[in-house]
């Protein structure tokens, strides 16, 4: 009887070694179809930033001459004659950098403050209001463009100014922040909430000392999303801003103009002008992706 239990239990343990075989052997590898179409995807995506970092090296003979070539030899003057002290890059850089930190900032602190009542209180009207914000999503920046240009300009008098491109930008960038927010936050146990009560801890105060260190990622998702957005904004800059307030994306658009026969110097001066927000991005890549599954898991 012994005997017949081991072949059994044998039997059981090789059949599941075998399913387990096969299942490491399905997840192994994949199409090679799927592997082509990535590599396209990088590629086509890849390729032109590629290319523009490298051109940044090279001469305009260099480029003339081989327009597909590799640097031979290196040039690092362009790269140097954008980073110049009397560079007007500098400038740009400033007002972009300043423009996006104040709308990270606005989109995180209004962002949490809209999502936390939404995601934690029963009220009637609630799913509604939470629906005004989804919309939002469908209303693009450039169809209130043209009242917007009059309501910052005449009404605010913030026309030039790096407020009045920072608020609007945060306005337009709040209904993405509820929308990734609310949910993240109706993930947090209501234990906790309860516990906090039965500790003498008001609305506020859980809201305060245990709601924002636990919200932690999702705010990093969101305020990494505003800066990136922020920084690559062109049309709401190009309408309010002006002269010594222009940003790097507007810099990269006057450079281009300005230096049109020096494709090298262009190529240097783009690549410089995309870097800080590719960095900024890439360091900040899996806490956006942490505050992304916790949204969706609420």
């Amino acid at each position: 009887m012994s005997a017949v239990t081991d072949r059994a239990v044998g039997r059981s343990q090789g059949a599941d070694g075998l399913d387990q075989r096969k299942t490491k052997r399905s997840f192994s590898g994949g199409s090679p179809l799927v592997y082509a179409i990535a590599l396209v995807v990088v590629v086509v995506t890849l390729g032109p930033v590629l290319y523009g970092v490298l051109g940044g090296f090279r001469t305009n003979a260099q480029l003339a001459d081989d327009p597909a070539g590799l640097p031979s030899p290196w040039v690092w003057d362009n790269y140097a004659g954008v980073l110049a002290a009397d560079s007007p890059f500098w400038g740009y850089f400033l007002n972009s950098t300043i423009i996006a930190v104040v709308t990270t900032a606005v989109v995180v602190v209004f962002g949490i403050m809209a999502a936390y009542p939404l995601a934690r209180y029963r009220f009637k009207g609630r799913e509604a209001l939470f629906m005004v914000f989804v919309i939002g999503l469908l209303f693009p920046a450039t169809v209130a463009i043209i009242p917007l240009f009059i309501l910052i300009t005449q009404n605010y008098q913030m026309g030039n100014t790096w407020w009045g491109v920072a608020l609007p930008q945060a306005a337009f960038a709040l209904p993405m922040t509820v929308v990734i927010l609310r949910p993240f936050l109706q993930a947090l146990p209501t234990e906790l909430e309860e516990a906090a009560q039965l500790d003498g801890a008001s609305r506020i105060g859980f809201f305060w000392r245990i709601l924002l260190p636990l919200s932690g990622p999702g705010m990093v998702t969101v305020g990494v999303l505003a800066f990136v957005g922020s920084w690559n904004a062109y049309l709401l800059p190009l309408l309010l801003l002006q002269g010594d307030m222009r940003t790097l994306p507007l810099g990269v658009a006057d450079f281009s103009s300005e230096h049109s026969a020096d494709t090298a110097g262009v190529f240097a001066f783009t690549t410089l002008a995309m870097i800080p927000a590719l960095v900024f991005f890439l360091a900040m890549q899996k806490r956006i992706v942490n505050g992304l599954q916790g949204a969706v898991k609420g």
